[in-house]
């Protein structure tokens, strides 16, 4: 799996993900905002504060972050199967 190796804010609760495989795009993450741990994000300097974790993950505060593979499969709009074929169901199992 690629690794992410930079991440931007962006107005609007978007992200710039870059990885090492030379994937970039942008992540928008409106919809979380305001709900659950996400209510941080009200603060919009919160959002801004965005980082890589040790692991990563993109990391806001130890309560705030989402998986950077996850992010990887919908900036590029690929499936898990996509990535890991033996991830795959055989069509007669």
């Amino acid at each position: 799996m690629a690794k992410l190796i930079n991440v931007t804010t962006h107005p609007g609760y978007r992200l710039q993900l870059e990885y090492d495989d030379g994937v970039k795009g942008k992540a928008d993450l409106s919809h979380l905002v305001g709900k659950g741990v996400f209510e941080a994000w009200n603060d919009p300097s919160v959002f801004e504060s965005v980082t890589i974790g040790e692991h990563g993950e993109v990391r806001w505060t130890d309560t705030i972050e989402l998986c950077g593979d996850a992010m990887y499969l919908q900036i590029t709009d690929k499936s898990p199967e996509d990535l890991f074929p033996n991830l795959r169901v055989p069509a007669d199992a």
